[in-house]
């Protein structure tokens, strides 16, 4: 296991608004996707990662101080 592997990706998606959607849409799509550009993640930390609990993810980010967060500036669609 590389543990700094999985703790970047934590923060990542933890600090990262539109990496965490991605990742809520298709958590091990967006994991594979880290695997393919070279980061060490294997496959027994993808299925850990896929299986925490949604919520987490969701509301981990609210505990952070917003100075550390990433946020996406995209305009949402129009209904």
């Amino acid at each position: 296991m590389a543990h700094k592997t999985v703790q970047f990706i934590i923060g990542r998606i933890l600090t990262d608004e539109e990496l965490r959607e991605k990742f809520l849409v298709a958590p091990a799509h967006t994991l594979s996707a880290f695997r393919e550009s070279g980061l060490d993640l294997t496959d027994a930390e993808i299925e850990a990662l896929t299986q925490t609990d949604r919520a987490l993810w969701r509301s981990g980010a609210d505990w952070i101080d917003s100075r550390l967060q990433r946020c996406c500036l995209k305009t949402p669609p129009r209904d």
